[in-house]
């Protein structure tokens, strides 16, 4: 079937009798300005202020806005995901009823799901994103939250945001069973969808209107990381899947690092009688050159994921060396501090060390050294 309109414009609500008009009356004149035929439709959890009459009362003058009122199973990603079964068009796009995200950025967001992206994300946390008017308690738990999202998404700066374009195909058959405020990380989670780029936005917090950030809601999106994890796991057939493939191949690839550092120390030191600190620079070298081949054949597989400067293997190379000597000095430093300053044995002290550095590796390496075109 046809679709009706070129974009649906999902706004969950409950309580926002203060903005609720002004936000429609504000996406729809953007749409207007830019020849977007574009659905309002706004989805809410049986508010008990004034806000579904407002929007009924809307719906006169408006012919392109629609209201659903939920009564059961109330929270704001099960209202974003109704919102997408009852879209009339292709694309999906989510903003926040209270003016926190930026309406003008709409038409920004639709161009880029047109241009080819499966996603497209508002984020605060991209060169050039920001955020205003929060408290010191909320900024530390959004920071923690996304934190906790990039582990499994370590290529999208904010993969929490509320403020995002999608697809119909991405979410199409998949089994979405969000809790709490986090939709996109089940969408990036179950959806299919290989290409996302993110759009710099700066968030302001509610002027009219409460918050309705609660422990609860921290609660489910712990559950919600779980859930998304176990489901990786077990279909073996997503994004998160796929990024932890490669950690694993890193891992692997280091491990055999190790092995050949030591093969050759103990070579250029018993049989070629090479002073042993000289033999230990010179296996170090020989070892972070083969970490780096390996990771570019094996872990990172480069043919079109990767982005075209990044296509200079000597300039991969160098990047690779930066970053290892950086990621030795850092373990060097963490095996000295701990053990010194806080009496932890030297091995417990290394382990550490190691932990924390070859995840600054992967991180480092996977963003700089072999920076993939999955994210725009």
């Amino acid at each position: 079937m046809h679709a009706q309109y070129e974009i649906t414009v999902i706004i969950p609500t409950f309580n926002e009798e203060v903005n609720i008009a002004n936000i429609i009356e504000a996406v729809n004149s953007i749409l207007s300005a830019n020849n977007i035929c574009g659905e309002i439709l706004v989805i809410d959890d049986e508010s008990r202020d004034k806000t579904i009459r407002i929007v009924q009362d809307l719906t006169l003058k408006f012919n392109n806005l629609k209201i659903i009122v939920r009564h059961a199973d109330h929270g704001l990603s099960q209202s974003a995901v109704e919102g997408f079964k009852q879209a009339n068009s292709d694309i999906f796009l989510v903003i926040d009823a209270d003016f926190s995200h930026p309406p003008v950025l709409i038409p920004r967001f639709y161009d880029e799901i047109k241009k080819g992206a499966d996603i497209v994300i508002g984020s605060r946390y991209t060169r050039g994103g920001g955020v205003k008017q929060w408290p010191l308690k909320r900024r530390v738990l959004s920071l923690g939250a996304t934190g906790m999202g990039r582990i499994l998404f370590p290529g999208i700066t904010d993969p929490v945001s509320g403020f995002f374009a999608l697809r119909k195909e991405v979410i199409s058959g998949a089994q979405l069973h969000p809790r709490g405020y986090k939709i996109l990380m089940e969408v990036l989670g179950k959806g299919r969808w290989k290409s996302v780029f993110e759009i710099p936005f700066t968030f302001t917090d509610r002027q009219h209107g409460e918050s309705k950030l609660t422990s609860c809601i921290i609660s489910d999106y712990v559950k919600q990381i779980l859930i998304i994890t176990e489901y990786s796991l077990t279909s073996r057939n997503n994004q998160v899947w796929n990024e932890w493939k490669k950690i694993i191949k890193f891992g692997f690839v280091g491990l055999s690092g190790v092995l050949v550092n030591i093969g050759f120390l103990y070579l250029f030191t018993e049989y070629m009688g090479l002073y042993y600190i000289i033999a230990s620079i010179v296996a170090i070298e020989i070892s972070i050159l083969s970490n780096f081949l390996l990771n570019d054949c094996w872990t990172f597989k480069l043919k079109d994921e990767v982005d075209s400067y990044t296509q200079n293997r000597f300039q991969r190379f160098f990047s690779f060396q930066c970053v290892s000597i950086i990621g030795l000095i850092i373990n060097i430093g963490i095996l000295y501090f701990l053990t010194d300053f806080f009496g932890i044995y030297y091995l417990v002290s290394n382990l550490i060390g190691i932990f924390i550095v070859f995840f600054w590796n992967y991180l480092i390496n996977r963003h700089v050294t072999w920076k993939l075109r999955t994210y725009g």
